[in-house]
């Protein structure tokens, strides 16, 4: 998701999210500038921006500002969650492993958190979360957290909408895993990851992929090969680029167009 707030001015950019039951499905993602300190005009995070002012300042007063690194493990699956993470300039993945190499079943940015089933009142991760875009982020001990969780409406009501969401995209990354071709869950994710990096080019190493969609580095490489000789993208030495934004779109499953309907119907 993509994907995909931060500033005190709020900026929205289109973004059209393919064909779906024959109509042009669009959705419009918020997303502002960054800046170093959570202050209230320049909250960073979508999530964190759509509440309340009260509430919002509430919650900032407990949030520290922290620097992402690259490869950085946020949370384990069966491990009890010591923090949350509201993402600002950085973008984690959320891998399912299952005793394999793994494939990633969500992505979080600015517009969301991970950590999120605190909500649900359940202290142990359900996934790997692992920081694929180095950046800044908001964190919250689970305590303090759960605590502001309790005394929040506005807060729970966010989080029951972003947990929609999340789940959303556990579906859709299921089924895509399943019976969506490579070619079109390679042009998904790069969607996904542009959604969030802001930029046409990204760093990002053939190994990574194969992680991510659970597969082997040499489908990885045909499938980028293929959209490379469309001139949707250019791939050289572990860095990305989008030629064409629309023909990559018109190349994803309707995957894409699924995650971000379901922000879209969410965050309204």
């Amino acid at each position: 998701m993509t994907g995909a707030v931060i500033g005190g001015r709020v900026r929205s950019s289109q973004v059209c999210a393919g064909r779906q039951s024959g109509r042009k499905v669009c959705s419009t993602l918020y997303f502002h500038r960054c800046s170093e300190k959570a202050t209230l005009s320049a909250v960073q995070n979508r999530l964190i921006e759509l509440l309340p002012r009260t509430a919002r300042l509430s919650l900032l007063k407990i949030c520290e500002p922290i620097e992402l690194k690259l490869s950085q493990v946020l949370s384990e699956p069966g491990a009890p969650t010591r923090h949350v993470y509201f993402p600002t300039t950085g973008f984690v993945s959320l891998v399912s492993l299952m005793g394999g190499p793994g494939v990633e079943v969500g992505m979080v940015g600015r517009e969301g958190m991970v950590g999120a089933h605190l909500a649900l009142d359940e202290a142990i991760a359900f996934s790997h979360a692992v920081v694929q875009g180095p950046g800044g982020a908001l964190r919250i001990r689970s305590g303090p957290f759960r605590k502001e969780l309790a005394g929040s409406a506005p807060l729970q009501r966010a989080l029951k909408r972003y947990l929609y969401v999340l789940m959303v995209q556990l579906a859709t990354a299921s089924s895509c895993a399943r019976f969506h071709l490579l070619s079109p869950r390679l042009a998904r994710w790069l969607l996904m990851t542009q959604d969030r990096t802001h930029s046409k080019d990204f760093p990002v190493t053939q190994q990574f992929l194969a992680y991510v969609l659970g597969v082997r580095r040499v489908g990885v490489s045909a499938a980028a090969s293929a959209l490379q000789q469309r001139r949707l993208i250019e791939y050289q030495r572990g860095n990305m680029t989008v030629l064409d934004r629309k023909g990559l779109e018109a190349a994803a499953c309707g995957c894409y167009a699924a995650d971000l309907a379901a922000y879209a119907r969410s965050f309204r």
